[in-house]
C-alpha cells in the first residue's frame, strides 16, 4: 500500500459538486492499494497513520499525533499512486490492485483506522471521479510506502 499522507487545516471531496465529507484540522490520506497487498499491509500503514507525529505541540516542534490534536481525517483511495512511469509517457496501473481486492482492503484499512484512533473516518467513495480540496498545513506531506519501510 502506498499513503500520501498531508496535515491540513481542512479538507472536503465532491461528487458532481455534492459535498460527500469535509473535515476540520487533520489528516487527508491519499490511499493506493497493490496486487501485492494484504491485510498485514493495511495493519501496518493504520498504526503508523494513528501514530504518526507531525502535529505542533506548544513549542513548535512536530511532537503530537492526530488523536494528540483531537483532529480528523479523511482517507481517499486512489490507484494512481501506483503509477509506473519507467516507459513511454502513459503510466501503467498494471500493479493496483482490481476492484475486487482492492475494496474490501480499503475498507478493511479504514476500519482498522477507526479501531486505532477511536474517530471516524471520513472517506471519499471508491471508484468515483471526485474533486478534492485542501489547504495543506505548513505544508506538510509524508509518503509512505508498505513495501518500502523507510
Amino acid at each position: 500500500m502506498k499513503a500520501v499522507i498531508q496535515r491540513v487545516r481542512e479538507a472536503s471531496v465532491s461528487i458532481e459538486g455534492r459535498i460527500l465529507s469535509k473535515t476540520g484540522p487533520g489528516l487527508l490520506v491519499f490511499v493506493g492499494i497493490g496486487q501485492d497487498d494484504d491485510a498485514g499491509d493495511a495493519d501496518w500503514l493504520s498504526k503508523k497513520i494513528s501514530q504518526l507525529r507531525i502535529f505542533n505541540d506548544k513549542k513548535g516542534i512536530m511532537n503530537l499525533s492526530v488523536t494528540g490534536i483531537e483532529g480528523e481525517i479523511m482517507v481517499i483511495s486512489q490507484f494512481t499512486l501506483l503509477a509506473k512511469t519507467k516507459k513511454g509517457n502513459r503510466p501503467s496501473y498494471v500493479h493496483a490492485a482490481p476492484p475486487e481486492k482492492a475494496i474490501p482492503l480499503y475498507e478493511k484499512f479504514i476500519r482498522m483506522l477507526y479501531e486505532k484512533t477511536g474517530m471516524e473516518i471520513k472517506t471519499g467513495k471508491f471508484g468515483a471521479h471526485m474533486e478534492v480540496s485542501l489547504i495543506n498545513d505548513g505544508p506538510v506531506t509524508i509518503v509512505i510506502d508498505t513495501k518500502h519501510k523507510e
